[in-house]
């Protein structure tokens, strides 16, 4: 089991948010991120929106980070630890530019970029910007073609309804062959289907843990799936965040190590790879940083 590092102030959610999360500052995310390298942790995740409508803050709250510009940022101030994106929103940028960022973020950081990508769900934010929401997937069928074409094609290619190249060149290549780790997030069959055809990871965001290993099975079994190594993401706290970010019952950061222990146990037994641990109410940085020291030293032991 691998372990991401729930670093705070990347969203402010009802659902999960504690209060004095909303003062910390880029130089103190530096820190906390320089910090997770060190102890050991394996992913830093980012976040992604544009525009947050107004009747959406409450339960959203009006803090998101570009998912590439951040990314970029938090590889220059580590060394080891994978950065990946939860998730970029694919069809709100042109799949070329989407390309061209990860391609020179993984080339600077020695191939540590992992891409979750998804649909959206904001129709509001989709038409702010412009972009059909009904045609979301398909847009992001030819852009992930496109995307993998750009990176693993020495002479591009590709004809689309939305997106079209020849004649063109592309580098930097991707250091991570044969391009870097595609995730996939979304909880629908269309978004599973998508995985298992395009992606090499899973992230839900609204899928019940005790329908976890029957949804795996679901990617597994579709005709696109290559066979190959998988990982699935699912945090501790997962169920806390409903759909439209609304706020649910679920498992709190007032757990003891045998109870944090048990649910990821019965996670990996799932299938899942990667996971993350809620945080319990800390009084600010030091003693966020403390517990996150703990899981690595006290729980990530007894679940490998």
């Amino acid at each position: 089991m691998k372990f991401v590092f729930p670093m705070p102030h990347l969203v402010r959610l009802k659902a999960t948010v504690q209060p004095w999360e909303a003062t910390v500052t880029g130089a103190d995310q530096t820190r906390m991120a320089r910090r997770a390298d060190e102890l050991g942790y394996d992913m830093i995740s980012v976040p992604e929106h544009f525009l947050i409508p107004r009747d959406h803050v409450d339960l959203s709250g009006p803090h998101y980070f570009h998912a590439a510009a951040a990314q970029g940022y938090f590889a220059g101030a580590t060394e080891r630890i994978l950065i990946n994106s939860s998730v970029a929103i694919l069809p709100l940028q042109h799949p070329v530019v989407t390309a061209k960022a990860l391609a020179t973020l993984d080339w600077l950081s020695s191939g540590r970029m992992v891409a979750t990508f998804g649909v959206g769900w904001l129709e509001r934010e989709f038409e702010l910007l412009d972009v059909p929401f009904r045609e979301r997937g398909r847009m992001a069928d030819e852009y992930l073609e496109a995307i993998i074409a750009l990176w693993t094609q020495e002479e591009p290619t590709y004809e689309g309804r939305y997106v079209a190249f020849r004649d063109v060149a592309f580098e930097p290549k991707p250091v991570h062959k044969p391009h870097p780790p595609i995730w996939m997030g979304g909880d629908s069959d269309a978004a599973l289907r998508r995985a298992a055809r395009f992606a090499s990871g899973w992230w839900p965001f609204l899928t019940p843990v005790e329908e976890m290993a029957q949804r795996i099975d679901f990617i597994r079994a579709q005709p696109g799936f290559s066979g190959a190594p998988f990982e699935v993401m699912y945090g501790v706290g997962t169920a806390r965040v409903g759909e439209g970010h609304t706020v649910r019952e679920g498992p709190g950061a007032d757990m003891g190590a045998q109870q944090i222990v048990d649910i990821i146990g019965r996670l990996r037994d799932m299938g899942v790879t990667y996971t993350s641990v809620p945080i319990p109410p800390a009084e600010g940085i030091g003693a966020y940083l403390d517990y996150c020291q703990w899981v690595i030293e006290e729980i990530r032991p007894k679940v490998q």
